[in-house]
């Protein structure tokens, strides 16, 4: 069967980060830990930024293989009734992490050849979706919105979304269903073997590897095989062409 939908990730793959995390990182908890004392919490910021990094990265390190999507909203809260605040509404949840997105996706930028990678898809007949691992869906949301990527694709789906991270073979049924198309008719280009390569892998959808934004290692053979690599986006429509010509 011939190849006539393309699924592919976000970040590191349609979109990339130029400057260090760490940085940011600590300017978007200061927002954050501003719009909570505004509303009259009283925090320590310097100590309560540092404890919420520390508190998600606990929280990755423990989920081991679990592919059940944490958002950073429940991760707040929790971390909020933990230090004795368990009446903060949801509305000033989210208005401190939408100051936090704020600044962090200020480090988000598009691949130059992404629209234009896209919309040539678009043109040979492709069918276009998106699937994401992230811990905030409105964050997500607003980052395609914002490089105009939404036109592009009929189907959009993230972990923060419906709950369930790649490479959880759930999430990629999702695009199956929508799609009405069966897994050897579907591609997954993403940057992330465990995550993009080996939930395509698993579900029997074409994989692809992008390694722009990886580190790729010389030493040995990779534990999870891609069934084809690019280096860039713009290789993604000629790879397409060349399975299609040997079917």
């Amino acid at each position: 069967m011939r190849i006539s939908t393309v699924l592919f990730d976000v970040g590191s793959t349609l979109l990339y980060s130029k400057d260090p995390w760490p940085p940011i990182f600590i300017e978007a908890d200061r927002e954050l830990v501003a719009v909570l004392k505004k509303a009259g919490i009283p925090l320590d910021g310097e100590a309560f930024y540092t404890e919420f990094g520390g508190f998600l990265d606990a929280y990755y390190a423990e989920r081991g293989d679990s592919t059940i999507e944490k958002t950073t909203t429940t991760s707040l809260k929790e971390l909020l009734m933990h230090k004795g605040f368990s009446n903060v509404t949801d509305a000033i949840i989210r208005t401190a992490l939408d100051a936090m997105y704020a600044v962090t996706q200020q480090n988000w930028y598009l691949e130059e050849d992404a629209l234009p990678t896209l919309e040539l898809l678009r043109q040979r007949g492709y069918r276009l979706g998106l699937i994401s691992n992230t811990s905030d869906d409105k964050n997500a949301q607003q980052l395609i919105d914002h490089y105009g990527l939404r036109p592009l694709f009929e189907h959009i789906v993230t972990s923060a979304g419906c709950g369930i991270r790649k490479p959880d073979g759930r999430i990629f049924q999702l695009a199956l269903d929508h799609f009405r198309a069966q897994p050897d008719t579907v591609m997954m280009v993403g940057d992330t073997l465990e995550a993009d390569v080996l939930g395509a892998n698993q579900k029997g959808i074409y994989s692809v590897w992008i390694t722009r934004r990886v580190e790729v290692r010389g030493e040995g053979e990779l534990a999870i095989q891609p069934q084809a690599v690019v280096a860039t986006l713009s290789q993604v429509p000629v790879l397409l062409a060349e399975i299609q010509n040997t079917q």
